[in-house]
This record gives structure tokens, C-alpha cells and sequence, in this order.
């Protein structure tokens, strides 16, 4: 983890998952089609689809919402084609910022990316221009309450999983994303509960914010999140937890 946390990123996206329910909803279900299209329908046998349905049911998704969507990955329904796109570019304080989208139509939502970057203060980037700054990796945040540290060190280790480091009032456990099925498995194997449990962009370094930079990055975040073909945005920064809980508390 290179010393630092992801827990802003983490602890953003988490405030707002209620009031966006309905277009969560949207999204989980774009990732699913797209895995039951690729992989087949039985989430035994097609691992991404397994990851995706379980992502919706960590978020309380409805049983016929995931079937629903099962079932037009695998063209039973008419459905849109939807393609993987990854966007780059740089926030303010030359944050790196990856946007990973599914879309069904790569016009309209270049055109969306670039100028949400361009309004919060950025600039979006060609193809690689800071992807090289992070690397793909399983996720899991552990609240302390849950687990000692040193058990949970020894249990993840064992599981498959690379390293745990605190984060304010949960522990981080981070894994290469080839196991990141085998590490969940296990978690839930042994009744230890996850806020988060997700494959996802590490930075491997970060850049240190204060509270105007760090209000303007969550501002580009929020508005790149609320895109209809956006599935999910990270960034390499960091802010302090008193300023992030400010920050947090003020978000209307």
C-alpha cells in the first residue's frame, strides 16, 4: 500500500451511496450484463458475473433486479451493448483520476468526461497518460471492532492476501486481484464482516491535500460518479481525517 491509505476515496463514495440509490442500481446492473454476455450465466462458472452480482447484493439489490439483468447478458431480453472504456486525465494539484465507464455510446460519454474535468478545474489525458500510477487490486475494509489486528494480519496473510494496515476505524486488506475471489471466499467463510469488498486502482503514491484542493477533487468525483456510464472513479490523493471529516460534514 505504499504506506498510505485509500480510506478517502472509500469513505467518499460511501456517503453517498444512499442518495443515489436508484442510479446504483443502474450501474450494477450495466456490470452484470456485461459479465453474464462475456462469461456465460452461472456465477460459479463465470467469475466476474459472481463478483458483479455479489457487488449488488453488498448493496442491497433486489433479487429479480439481478436476475432481470442476468438474463439480458445473456440476450434473453433486448439489451444495449455496452463497452469497457477507461478515461484518465488530472484533477486539480495534478491528482491522477481514472474513470472506468460502460457505455453504449463512446461519443456522448467522452464528450461528458472531458467536460466535467474541464468545469471542476482539469484536464482529461490520452490513453495511459496516468493509469502507470496505480495498480489493480482486491480491496477489503475490516471495521477494529470486528477483529484484532494481529488476527486479522495472521487470517488474511493465510488467505492469500498481500497486506492489512489500519485506516482510521477499520483495517485495510489489500491482495492481487487474481485472488481477490479466493480472499472474499474466505472472509465470509470465516463470518468477518467487510464494508468493502471490491477489485479496484491502487495508487502507489498519493498526493497530500488540504481543504480547498481537497473540496475541488471530491466536487470532480461527485460529478464524474453521477454519470450515467460511469461505473467507478479513483484518484491519488490524500486528506487528513480531521479534514476529511469536515469536509464530509458539510457535503449538503
Amino acid at each position: 500500500m505504499a504506506g498510505h491509505s485509500h480510506w478517502a476515496n472509500i469513505a467518499h463514495k460511501k456517503g453517498r451511496i444512499d442518495k443515489k440509490r436508484g442510479a446504483l442500481f443502474g450501474k450494477l446492473s450495466r456490470a452484470i450484463i456485461v459479465a453474464a454476455r462475456r462469461g456465460g450465466g452461472d456465477p460459479a462458472m463465470n467469475l466476474a458475473l459472481r463478483y458483479a452480482v455479489d457487488k449488488a447484493r453488498k448493496q442491497s439489490m433486489p433479487k429479480d433486479n439481478i436476475e432481470r439483468a442476468i438474463k439480458r447478458g445473456l440476450g434473453e431480453s433486448d439489451g444495449a451493448d455496452y463497452e469497457e472504456i477507461l478515461y484518465e486525465g488530472y484533477g486539480v494539484a495534478g491528482v491522477a483520476v481514472l474513470c472506468e465507464t460502460l457505455t453504449d455510446n463512446r461519443k456522448r460519454t467522452v464528450d461528458e468526461v472531458r467536460k466535467l474535468f474541464e468545469v471542476h478545474g482539469g484536464n482529461m489525458g490520452n490513453s495511459g497518460c496516468v493509469a502507470w500510477m496505480f495498480e489493480r487490486k482486491g480491496l477489503f475494509t475490516v471495521p477494529q471492532s470486528a477483529i484484532s489486528e494481529e488476527e486479522l494480519f495472521e487470517f488474511a496473510l493465510e488467505a492469500g492476501a498481500d497486506d492489512v494496515q489500519e485506516s482510521g476505524e477499520n483495517f485495510e486488506v489489500t491482495c492481487s486481484a487474481d485472488v481477490f475471489q479466493q480472499v472474499a471466499d474466505a472472509f465470509e467463510a470465516k463470518g468477518i464482516p467487510t464494508d468493502v469488498s471490491e477489485i479496484t486502482r491502487i495508487p502507489n503514491s498519493v498526493v497530500e491535500l488540504g481543504a480547498e484542493d481537497g473540496q475541488r477533487i471530491l466536487k470532480l468525483l461527485d460529478a464524474l460518479e453521477e454519470l450515467e456510464d460511469v461505473q467507478n472513479v479513483t484518484a491519488n490523493f490524500n486528506i487528513p481525517d480531521d479534514v476529511m471529516a469536515e469536509l464530509m460534514g458539510n457535503d449538503d
